[in-house]
């Protein structure tokens, strides 16, 4: 997990990254309680990260087609 990096400054694909990280991590188990729920809350942060670049990219597509409409 990379901590020290500020979340909203992660690109898409260190966003998805991390996540798939933070995924693997919980799966494989072994973690305790208080760190599994650390995880989760991280891997919480790092989707609604990925959802916001999705949405900003469906928004700029979105606005693109309307402009060749017109």
């Amino acid at each position: 997990m990379t901590a020290e990096k500020n979340p909203e400054n992660l690109s898409y694909e260190q966003a998805r990254a991390e996540l798939a990280s933070v995924v693997e991590r919980l799966e494989a188990g072994g973690t305790s309680l208080e760190e599994s729920l650390a995880l989760w809350e991280r891997g919480e942060r790092l989707a609604e990260i990925c959802q916001h670049w999705l949405d900003g990219a469906r928004a700029r597509i979105d606005a693109a087609r309307q402009d060749a409409d017109a």
